[in-house]
């Protein structure tokens, strides 16, 4: 079999997960290097990993490695430092979310990588997330008949490095951390449907003495299809983590909780498959389950990934899907700020996109 060569940059709780989805689901890929700013972490994670390469130099770790794939797992404002390193090495490119702190960094590492003929993956996970998927293939089905509001909530008591706190390094709160993981989720629901109006409400409520960013949001934005997405995130939640989604459509309802057990909860009308056989025995409340392998969706998308770099594919989730959630980003950080529903496109010139809040007036 065929093995793809990757390095993976970073050496914190995100490269943990990554490392732990290829090795235990993704036989495809090579880990062959790790790079950390840090020389001590570097060493450490290549250690614990039994990673052959280690490097406390980007460039190095880029172009030294022998890899093929570069999976950025860094902090959000050297997503676009790598990103333009990688491309340039003509190293294919997956990245976590946010894709970059600003709209330009988001257009200048789109450019580059189709200059240089590089695949660039944004790695939203919930696309790939096995309950969220087998929701989106009943809603495919009919089976709550046509969507008018979709819901998701990401919230938990505060994140686990410190760089999140700072908005010069992370570009904005709660809503750059976790709130892109539902305005990507709508979208792949919604078949990439155009964002119409964007409102948002946002606030400090826990950790005021620690970070100037919002740490509880609230975001209600308005496809042009007609649909209405609803999104809660919060870093000042209680009792753990939680992730959930909601579709609500005229023939029924289905309700998610990703932490919850390997099933969804869905009522619908007209039963599920609308094959008449079907009918009677999945109409009313049922609990539709997934093939149960790890909850997030990490290893489903690195593995489609890496599938779409040995088969020259197109990612299903791009850099462009990433511009089109960060814009998003912006009219809520800008809604926040003036108390008005804001319509796109919507590109104002900013240092960070916490500023649209912070510093409404300027």
């Amino acid at each position: 079999m065929k093995r793809t060569k990757v390095a993976i940059l970073g050496a914190g709780f995100i490269t943990d997960i990554h490392l732990e989805s290829y090795h235990r689901f993704v036989p495809e890929a090579e880990i062959v290097a790790v790079y950390a700013r840090n020389a001590a972490k570097a060493k450490a994670f290549a250690d614990k990993h039994h990673i052959p390469q280690w490097f406390d130099n980007l460039d190095d770790a880029i172009n030294k490695s022998g890899c093929e794939v570069v999976d950025i797992c860094l902090p959000n404002y050297l997503h676009a430092e790598a990103t333009l390193k990688a491309a340039a090495a003509k190293k294919h490119v997956i990245i976590e979310k946010p894709l970059a702190v600003t709209l330009e960094e988001a257009d200048q590492m789109i450019a580059a990588c189709e200059r240089a003929g590089v695949k660039l993956m944004y790695a939203e996970e919930l696309c790939f997330a096995p309950k969220y998927e087998r929701v989106r293939a009943l809603v495919n089905e009919g089976a709550v008949g046509s969507m008018y509001m979709l819901k998701q909530s990401e919230k938990h008591s505060g994140p686990h490095t410190d760089w999140f706190y700072d908005i010069n390094l992370a570009g904005g709160g709660v809503l750059m951390d976790m709130g892109c993981h539902a305005i990507g989720w709508f979208r792949w629901m919604l078949n990439n449907a155009k964002v119409k109006s964007v409102y948002a409400s946002m606030n400090t409520v826990l950790h005021g003495g620690r970070t100037k960013g919002e740490d509880n949001s609230v975001m209600i934005i308005e496809f042009d299809n007609g649909v209405t997405g609803v999104a809660e995130n919060s870093w000042a939640k209680h009792g753990g983590m939680d992730d959930k989604s909601e579709v609500h459509g005229t023939g029924g309802v289905i309700y998610a909780d990703l932490f919850l057990g390997n099933a969804a909860m869905a009522y619908s009308k007209n039963g599920f498959g609308y094959a008449m056989e079907k009918a009677d025995t999945t109409a009313g409340w049922s609990f539709p389950i997934f093939e149960e392998a790890f909850n997030q969706g990490y290893p489903h998308e690195l593995k489609h990934f890496i599938e779409c770099v040995q088969n020259n594919t197109e990612p299903l989730v791009t850099g462009k899907d990433g511009r089109a959630v960060l814009e998003v980003i912006y009219a809520a950080y800008a809604s926040a700020g003036s108390g008005k529903k804001l319509e796109l496109p919507f590109h104002p010139k900013v240092k960070l996109p916490i500023q649209l809040w912070l510093e409404p007036g300027k």
